[in-house]
């Protein structure tokens, strides 16, 4: 499989990692980046080739690649179609991009529809990431596959039928670390006004997470089987949810996740009337 990547920073890094230790080898991957300090680093770090313009490279490095990644930021993307498309011919165009939709970015390239569009989170930094995918009709099933592949070089997959289930996605699993630090910094917090130092807070939270996070994943039961377990009425577990239940923690949980899809929605609209 060759590889190019537009766009060279972390979730770049991120997925090259992963493709160099699990699918690629460094030749066979290239990146674009107008940043020279970037490209040094992916350099030293995993020794693919690199490039600090698109024009530079059409000749080789992306008229004959299989796939083109879009790892720049969304404001970016309309100006970077805009110089892909002398190169676009029959690759697959795999966007991490947040907010671009996919029908936006085929009308940049010229009504180009070998589009798929993946939302991973930042967890692919160390192999654990969630990445929902979405593809355009055009994309074939060796497509998906290949595309699959290279977000399951840093972590889980998980395809929609439906672009809009991408914003879902990104309020679920691509904002969701975010709920998940806040969670732990409160807990943290909440330790110390117990008495620990910060070193201590940091332990008791950072490991309770973890290990109730593994526990979910490898039981067989349902996370609400597994709290119940925990929880013995009149004891201190249930004191605790009790009064998470009175300040509608829950509900809250729910809102803020909606409104991260909303948000998703309005941004994809945004970005769209270029």
């Amino acid at each position: 499989m060759r590889i190019a990547f537009i766009g060279g920073g972390n979730m770049a890094g991120a997925l090259i990692s992963g493709l160099v230790k699990n699918l690629a080898a460094p030749t066979q991957v290239h990146v674009i980046d107008l940043n020279p300090d970037s490209l040094q680093n992916l350099v030293h770090r995993y020794g693919v080739s690199t490039s600090t313009s698109i024009e530079n490279s059409l000749d080789a490095q992306l008229q004959e690649v299989d796939v083109i990644v879009l790892a720049v930021k969304p404001q970016q993307l309309h100006t970077v179609a805009a110089s892909l498309l002398p190169c676009v011919k029959n690759q697959l165009i795999l966007s991490v991009a947040a907010g671009i939709r996919a029908a936006d970015l085929s009308r940049w390239l010229g009504g180009y529809t070998k589009i798929v569009r993946a939302m991973p989170n930042t967890p692919a930094m160390i192999g654990l990431g969630m990445s929902g995918l979405y593809a355009m009709d055009a994309v074939s099933e060796q497509e998906r596959a290949l595309a699959q592949n290279i977000m399951q070089a840093v972590g889980e997959t998980l395809w929609v039928a439906q672009e809009n289930m991408i914003d879902a996605v990104t309020a679920v699993s691509g904002s969701g670390p975010a709920y998940v630090f806040y969670f732990i910094e409160a807990l943290q917090e909440a330790a110390q006004q117990l008495g620990f130092d910060a070193a201590q807070a940091r332990q008791l939270a950072l490991a309770t997470f973890n290990g109730a996070a593994q526990l979910a994943k490898q039981s067989d039961e349902t996370v609400n089987i597994l709290r119940e377990r925990v929880t013995s009425k009149g004891g201190t577990t249930y004191a605790a949810l009790c009064s998470m239940d009175a300040s509608s923690v829950k509900t809250a949980i729910h809102q803020a996740v909606q409104a991260a899809a909303q948000r998703g929605k309005e941004l994809g609209d945004e970005f769209g009337q270029n």
